[in-house]
């Protein structure tokens, strides 16, 4: 059992339970996605004022050893603000559909609203980080944030018009769940930087994956969904590996190292670049 499998274990227990209470006290699954939509804004707005206030240029690391420069003291309140307003709103992304299910209240709507508001979720995150940077005057990183908006957006875009004409797209490591996983360890570790790199880059290929993926559906052939159905390069792919594997497990804990440790400088290069 991989360790994924053990964590989501975990959870399920007391997930459950906290939805039977909620259904109990007659919260509907759909006040849960707007209540979650709320957090996440307000994510969005804490980002707005302080995404990158204590980053030093070693993230987490660097603070601990530098033992927090004294006149930075005070500023990192935002990056807390805005982790706990994502974690608020992935215990609500978490509970609505465990309402719907423990109290029979599913509907079309519900799904519908749920996939819409994610959307203007994913939007607020990052423009709020882009407003932070534009503030400061900052092109890359602001660049590299509305980059990443566009990556969430062609993930979810892809596989909804992709699911129009074939059965189904669900491939590619980049899903929503690990994005905004992302985006809290990030801010945790106050390393917003490393964060817009990561999700300017990577995610792309989740895109490009989706779209090969319909591309060779509808042509009439029939690619591998997992690797282990398919030929040694697919194999050695452990990003291309399914939830609850230890591939899945082992490029997670990379991306997870990475947004906490990398030491991702602050330069901006396209000024740089321009300027010179």
């Amino acid at each position: 059992m991989g360790m994924g499998r053990i964590v989501a274990t975990c959870f399920i227990v007391p997930r459950d339970l906290i939805a039977r209470g909620l259904v109990k006290l007659g919260v509907t699954p759909n006040a849960l996605t707007l209540t979650g939509l709320g957090f996440m804004l307000a994510a969005g707005v804490f980002f707005a004022l302080g995404a990158g206030d204590r980053f030093t240029g070693t993230g987490l690391w660097g603070d601990f050893l530098s033992r927090h420069n004294p006149s930075m003291i005070g500023l990192s309140a935002w990056n807390l603000w805005a982790a706990a307003s994502i974690f608020c709103c992935a215990a609500c992304d978490m509970l609505d559909g465990a309402v719907a299910r423990v109290g029979n209240l599913h509907s079309v709507f519900g799904g519908f609203l749920d996939s819409t508001v994610d959307r203007f979720s994913d939007f607020g995150l990052y423009a709020g980080i882009a407003v932070y940077y534009a503030w400061r005057g900052h092109v890359t990183f602001t660049l590299l944030a509305i980059v990443s908006i566009c990556n969430g957006f062609a993930i979810s875009y892809s596989r909804a018009r992709a699911e129009d004409i074939i059965d189904r797209c669900r491939v590619g490591f980049w899903q929503r769940g690990e994005r905004t996983a992302a985006i809290l360890i990030s801010a945790l570790a106050f390393n917003i930087p490393a964060l817009l790199y990561q999700q300017a880059i990577s995610p792309a290929f989740t895109v490009w994956r989706r779209i090969r993926w319909t591309w060779d559906v509808t042509c009439g052939r029939t690619p591998a969904e997992h690797p282990q159905d398919g030929t040694w390069y697919d194999r050695i792919q452990p990003w291309r590996y399914p939830r609850m594997s230890l591939p899945y497990d082992l490029i997670t804990g990379f991306n997870i190292l990475f947004l906490i440790v990398a030491p991702v400088p602050q330069w901006d290069l396209i000024r740089l670049w321009v300027e010179r």
